[in-house]
């Protein structure tokens, strides 16, 4: 068969078009209006069509010349510059030297060598604030912060979506679950995600096997991304991009673009379900492959894989702390640190939340939650206990500060981007199963005041 298609009109030939008109080329029947000149007369332009050609040729020679590459560097240069000037001025304290600080944080940022050590400083814990709603009538299963730390969104087992305002404590905006009477909602929100703009909220669904994209603001529907073929399990979004990295019990990563809602490619290596995701600001992403028992971090421009192994049963969480170490926990207990130049942990901690005195099992931990390039570290188990971590030097060894202790399962644990605030996802069952429940529990979202001291 011939590469080219032929066209379908066959023997009536190509059709082309002429001031609105249509000539056929070929056929027994043509039609010209009066208005089109043989091939062999020349077009007269009116006296009205000169005088267009003339403006427009003035409104281009107008035109200031393009700048070069060098000056649209060194423009955008002193606007990303006076962008961070302003942003330090509304500082309480602006120092001097405060922008070349901020520069160098974020050089240091990108090469993953930001370090703050700030973990030593936080001594206790306030009263914790409850924030419970209608809509959430099941266990929560997952959080997501807005990059400002003014928004909070949750998800539940039952299929609700919620937007709160963390500074009032109160809940904004609300989507139902799927009930009998409305078949509209989702069965069950796996997983969130939030842009860093906050334009974009992505929600995985245990009902469906698409990516459902809403507006961050109002929490319209905007668009179902199709492609993965068992429910999706993970997202997060590249830092400052409209980047998606979606995982699914189909045992890949997708990737998307979302400025054209498109399908990007597929990332295969895991043999089990992916249970958990994180990424930064470089163009790859980390992932956990629950009972398959490793972890691997997708170079996604090199097209390559790294593969890591250390835990000894499901691997249910990963969470980066900066762009060369992350942590992973699972149902063996053991919460580990790893490093992306090593393929074993540099530091785990057998039975880092005790022993089930029921059946002498390691107490599962549910999830992980990091301040963002510091050495403070949260982990919550499925009976209701939080414990901070310092992180020791080169992240080779993790020492307990102090713990929480909360009615239900921590399902999702998040820190706000000040460090000042831990916000927990509880619920009455494990968000990935009903294997236990703990009845007394209240399925809500609570937010757990941190003390520091001020000596530093």
């Amino acid at each position: 068969m011939s590469f080219f298609i032929r066209n379908k009109h066959g023997s009536g030939g190509a059709k082309r078009k002429f001031n609105g008109h249509v000539k056929t080329t070929k056929g027994k029947t043509k039609y010209v209006p009066k208005s089109v000149p043989d091939d062999n007369e020349s077009i007269a332009s009116t006296d009205e069509e000169l005088a267009e050609e003339n403006q427009r040729h003035e409104e281009y020679e107008s035109e200031d010349e393009e700048e070069t590459a060098q000056e649209k560097r060194l423009r955008l240069a002193k606007k990303y510059l006076q962008e961070i000037e302003e942003k330090e001025k509304e500082r309480a304290e602006f120092e001097e030297g405060a922008v070349t600080k901020r520069l160098h944080e974020e050089y240091l940022e990108e090469k993953g060598r930001l370090r703050k050590t700030v973990a030593a400083n936080y001594v206790n814990y306030g009263e914790p604030i409850v924030m419970r709603c209608k809509e959430h009538k099941s266990a929560i299963t997952c959080l997501c912060l807005s990059s400002n730390g003014k928004f909070l969104y949750s998800g539940s087992k039952d299929g609700s979506l919620v937007k709160w305002s963390l500074k009032e404590r109160t809940k904004l905006k609300a989507i139902k679950g799927k009930t009998k009477s409305s078949q509209n909602g989702m069965k069950c929100v796996q997983c969130l995600a939030i842009s860093t703009d906050g334009k974009f909220l992505v929600a995985g669904d245990s009902g469906c096997k698409h990516v459902k994209v809403f507006c961050g603001d109002t929490l319209n529907l905007i668009k179902n991304l199709q492609g993965h073929r068992d429910i999706v399990t993970g997202l997060v979004f590249r830092k400052d991009t409209h980047t998606l990295y979606s995982t699914s019990n189909d045992r890949s990563v997708k990737v998307w673009n979302l400025d054209d809602m498109a399908y990007v490619e597929s990332l295969f290596g895991h043999q089990s379900g992916v249970t958990s995701i994180d990424a930064l600001a470089r163009e790859r992403a980390i992932t956990s492959g629950g009972f398959d028992g490793t972890i691997r971090i997708w170079k996604i421009v090199e097209e390559s894989q790294l593969i890591f192994n250390g835990h000894n049963g499901s691997i249910d969480a990963v969470k980066l702390i900066n762009e060369e170490n992350f942590f992973s926990c699972g149902d063996d207990g053991q919460l580990c640190v790893w490093g992306s130049l090593k393929k074993k942990p540099l530091c785990c901690v057998p039975n880092a939340h005790g022993r089930d005195a029921s059946n002498d099992q390691p107490m599962w931990i549910s999830s992980i939650a990091t301040l963002l390039n510091t050495d403070l570290v949260a982990s919550g188990s499925r009976n209701g206990v939080i414990r901070l971590w310092h992180c020791g030097d080169s992240f080779r060894s993790l020492n307990p500060l102090f713990e929480i202790q909360l009615t239900g399962f921590i399902n999702a644990l998040w820190f706000t981007p000040d460090g000042t605030e831990l916000i927990a996802g509880v619920g009455q069952e494990h968000r990935l199963g009903r294997w236990w429940r703990i009845p007394e529990a209240k399925n809500s979202i609570v937010i757990i005041p941190l003390i520091q001291t001020t000596n530093k």
